[in-house]
């Protein structure tokens, strides 16, 4: 993932964007390819780190099934029987997480947290936060 210095106002919309996508792409079957340039035309990336979500939705919609491996011992049920909402913010969550080792833990949590009090359902951000905490033990012991 590249790292470079970044304003944090412009990877917080990339992150809605790329949630967004996600969610679109759970619906619709619709390949990373096709959902950046839709979002790209549509100016859902006004402003946003476009960089960070073209790598970010490549990535996660090749390898959604190892990512929701990642979290699935953290839950009480199946990630099948998740919400779209709750599932994309999970699987790109723990996306960060794992690749983005350069992201404060803290700041991961707290933004997809954040996106699943806005577009969640009622109450999943407390859900949310346990799951990736219990993530982020796992794959950044070190860090914790």
């Amino acid at each position: 993932m590249t790292s470079s210095k970044v304003d944090p106002r412009a990877r917080r919309r990339a992150r809605r964007a790329l949630l967004q996508a996600l969610y679109q792409s759970q619906l619709s079957g619709a390949d990373a390819e096709s959902m950046c340039g839709q979002f790209r035309q549509s100016g859902a990336l006004d402003g946003a780190d476009t960089t960070f979500f073209d790598e970010c939705l490549h990535q996660i919609l090749r390898t959604s099934a190892k990512l929701d491996e990642a979290y699935q011992p953290f839950l009480d049920r199946s990630a099948d029987k998740l919400g779209y909402v709750e599932r994309g913010v999970l699987r790109a969550g723990t996306f960060e997480l794992e690749e983005c080792i350069e992201i404060p833990v803290g700041v991961v949590i707290n933004e997809w947290v954040e996106l699943a009090k806005l577009f969640g359902a009622e109450q999943s951000f407390k859900f949310v936060n346990g799951v990736l905490d219990a993530v982020a033990r796992d794959v950044r012991d070190s860090e914790q």
